[in-house]
């Protein structure tokens, strides 16, 4: 890397700045007094229990849809595919977000599985995927529940865009995948939504739990899992997947799956590509993969697919960030998936005259798990990201944004 690069922003910086700005969000929050969460009159011993009070209908119905406030799969008919939606958190009009809750109730008892996406509203990819497994599902030939939820962040979706816009004190964009479990009475809109559908809708249903992504918008990934492959359980799942690269890594606190992980429910995250585009040859991937892993828990008969074993994976525990120290048009010497050794120069950036203002190069041998696609960048953008293993990881990872 140029003398320049080497003045960007340390790797560790970003992951600090990361941790801080958690735990001042939950400070506030703790801090805001007994403001009261809507509906919340069974909400303190849910919470510790992670049982619901049984399912629970407004009476409202959209689009012939019955609205639940509360869900438990136990009440519903077995053998059959049942179409709901789940009161949200309010708007500042005092009307509801509502999410998309599909069930497929086997004729046989057996594990539930719940499986989420659009908790960031770019990552369209990761939402078709669980339709496709879901539409594949016949619930007379289940033993089990398995529970999707598409849209988890709808004003997100609105306008495709990764965060949550929230209104409270001027417009913020909160990241969704950074306050779960959220919080009852928590001072945003986002962090009472988030408690409402883990409390009321996702933990009380799932024995396993699988939460869909994609790269963010400007950024593409590689097909890869991340998941803490240190627990049995969610090493077995995350192999099951024909994926190029696994990131053996728990990430950092507040994404979805860890809250799962928290309360003793086997979780990971599946990356499928690039944000905002259907990538219908990957997403095959995935659902051939998410397939495996509801046979592997008895919920669906039948041979398994492709797996890990049936494809070249790269396993790594971190990730390297390269970031932008100079603003400019960069241009990428490496590709998605390819190895870099260190040293090795994996991207130039140039201004406006077309000179070089900056060379970046790897500090790690592995391979490319993510890189920028939008062609400029500005100082402390991240450019490339490259899974590599760390004989002793410290501390929590994260991905610079």
């Amino acid at each position: 890397m140029s003398e320049k690069s080497e003045k960007g922003l340390d790797r560790r910086d970003f992951v600090m700045a990361s941790i801080a700005t958690v735990g001042a969000s939950a400070v506030l929050a703790r801090s805001a007094g007994p403001a009261q969460a809507q509906g919340t009159a069974a909400s303190s011993g849910e919470a510790a229990s992670g049982a619901t009070q049984g399912t629970a209908y407004t009476g409202d119905v959209i689009d012939g849809k019955k609205v639940v406030s509360m869900l438990d799969v136990n009440d519903l008919e077995p053998g059959k595919k049942h179409l709901l939606y789940f009161q949200g958190v309010q708007m500042p009009s005092g009307q509801h977000w509502y999410v998309s809750v599909t069930v497929a109730k086997g004729a046989k008892p057996g594990k539930r599985g719940v499986l989420t996406s659009g908790v960031h509203g770019d990552e369209i990819s990761s939402i078709y995927t669980v339709q496709t497994v879901m539409n594949q599902l016949d619930p007379a030939e289940m033993s089990g529940t398995d529970t999707a939820v598409t849209d988890v962040s709808p004003p997100a979706l609105e306008s495709m865009q990764r965060r949550w816009p929230n209104q409270g004190r001027g417009i913020d964009l909160i990241d969704l995948n950074r306050v779960w479990p959220g919080n009852e009475n928590d001072v945003t809109a986002p962090g009472r939504h988030a408690w409402l559908l883990f409390n009321r809708l996702l933990r009380p249903n799932a024995d396993f739990a699988l939460d869909f992504h994609t790269g963010t918008t400007g950024f593409g990934v590689t097909d890869f899992n991340v998941g803490g492959m240190d627990v049995p359980e969610v090493k077995a799942m995350v192999e099951l997947y024909p994926v190029s690269q696994i990131y053996d890594n728990h990430v950092y606190p507040g994404v979805l799956h860890n809250a799962f992980m928290d309360v003793g429910i086997p979780a990971f995250t599946p990356e499928v590509g690039a944000a905002r585009v259907l990538d219908l040859e990957m997403i095959s991937q995935f659902v051939e993969g998410t397939m495996n892993v509801l046979k592997h828990h008895g919920i669906v008969a039948g041979p398994m697919g492709r797996t890990a074993k049936d494809v070249t994976v790269f396993i790594g525990n971190s990730s390297f960030p390269i970031l932008a120290t100079e603003g400019g048009i960069v241009e990428h010497l490496v590709k998605l998936n390819d190895k870099v050794e260190p040293g090795q120069k994996v991207a130039v950036q140039r201004n406006s005259f077309g000179e070089v203002v900056a060379e970046y190069t790897s500090g790690v041998s592995g391979e490319l798990i993510g890189q920028r696609s939008d062609a400029m960048a500005e100082p402390g953008n991240p450019l490339v990201f490259i899974l590599f293993h760390k004989a002793t990881p410290e501390g929590v990872e994260t991905y610079p944004e």
